[in-house]
């Protein structure tokens, strides 16, 4: 079968896996961005003002990934930009839609788009035993660089660790 044609019947049978693409998110997006953080498994999520505000704040850079023809993202990631330096506040993919790829396809894009403004270095912070997050971030070439201990409060009551990583874009 030709390769057009096998596409085709995986975008049938697995609507799923249909190209994603990507867009910068605004104010116009705040509902749907804390929406998403809301699902995000975050110990606090984001209040729709709170996303508005970072969303109309010029130092932050938001995109979002979008499924095929989908109107609303499916998840979105923001950074704020400081001098050539960049530090990505949260990324979330919906729960329905992760393991599409769609994280590494809005990431990538993101990272694009800070190298284009003239970032040099992308800092985070992960809670360290999220080892989806962290082998993503790994496949960008981000490394550890320290950790805050007993950071992320946990449901429980228990705090852990959040490991502080970094990517040099130059």
């Amino acid at each position: 079968m030709p390769s057009s044609a096998m596409d085709w019947l995986r975008r049938l049978l697995h609507p799923e896996s249909a190209p994603a693409r990507t867009g910068r998110l605004d104010v116009r997006h705040a509902r749907h961005v804390a929406a998403l953080h809301h699902l995000g498994g975050f110990a606090r999520g984001w209040e729709p003002g709170e996303c508005a505000a970072l969303l109309a704040d010029p130092a932050v850079m938001t995109d979002g990934v979008f499924a095929a023809s989908a109107a609303h993202p499916d998840g979105f990631v923001m950074s704020r930009k400081a001098a050539d330096e960049a530090e990505i506040l949260s990324i979330v993919v919906s729960p329905a839609r992760r393991r599409d790829g769609l994280a590494r396809t809005l990431l990538g894009a993101h990272l694009a788009g800070l190298a284009a403004k003239g970032v040099v270095q992308v800092f985070l912070e992960v809670e360290d035993g999220n080892l989806p997050a962290e082998k993503l971030y790994r496949h960008f070439g981000f490394r550890e660089v320290g950790r805050r201990k007993g950071y992320y409060p946990k449901p429980d009551g228990s705090r852990v660790a959040a490991i502080a990583m970094r990517l040099d874009l130059a």
